[in-house]
């Protein structure tokens, strides 16, 4: 089993990267997360691979981080998915925004990927909400929920925090901003929130 591949990146496509080793191209699936992190062509990167070996096909998938490949061998454990679903997921959520997505019990948002229907979302959290807690050694999910915020997403960050000043938690309002379009300022997403969460009581 090939568990990764170093060298230098010769050819990035569209979900592709290519990494040359010891003068081997190796053809790697990828994400658009990885390919935005991994660099330029000439570049040496490394990839966490998983081999995948059927009838009429073997292929090679790779990922920036183990993170990532865990949450990719996990997807395709689910019944119904497979690792073209699996990657259009990783293509639009990191990992970390992926955990929590599941962990919010949110399977809106993994409808938002390209072939994942309302019954398959449902199934991804129903089955792997417990192993990504398990994995996390933390059922309720408080301190994930502190890292797996968007990184780079200071309005939602700002507006959890904002919402957290006025006395709800992470665990009632995060799986409302989430839904929310990324594009909204802190203040509208607040506002947004609040009004949901009127309409709930």
């Amino acid at each position: 089993m090939i568990y990764s591949v170093h060298g230098k990146l010769i050819a990035k496509q569209s979900e592709l990267a290519v990494v040359e080793c010891a003068g081997v191209g190796y053809a790697c699936r990828t994400t658009r997360v990885t390919l935005s992190e991994i660099g330029s062509i000439g570049d040496e990167v490394i990839l966490y691979t998983h081999l995948s070996v059927r009838e009429d096909a073997a292929e090679l998938f790779g990922f920036a981080n183990m993170q990532e490949l865990r949450c990719f061998e996990m997807l395709t454990s689910v019944s119904g998915v497979g690792p073209k679903a699996a990657l259009a997921i990783l293509s639009d959520l990191t990992a970390d925004r992926f955990a929590l997505v599941v962990a919010s019990n949110d399977s809106k948002t993994l409808t938002k990927s390209k072939g994942i229907g309302v019954k398959t979302a449902q199934r991804i959290v129903l089955e792997l909400k417990d192993k990504i807690a398990k994995e996390n050694g933390n059922s309720d999910w408080s301190s994930l929920s502190e890292s797996a915020v968007y990184r780079d997403d200071f309005a939602l960050n700002d507006a959890m925090s904002a919402l957290m000043v006025l006395g709800y938690s992470k665990e009632e309002v995060m799986p409302m901003l989430l839904q929310l379009d990324k594009e909204m300022s802190s203040e509208d997403m607040i506002k947004e929130t609040l009004k949901q969460i009127g309409r709930r009581r």
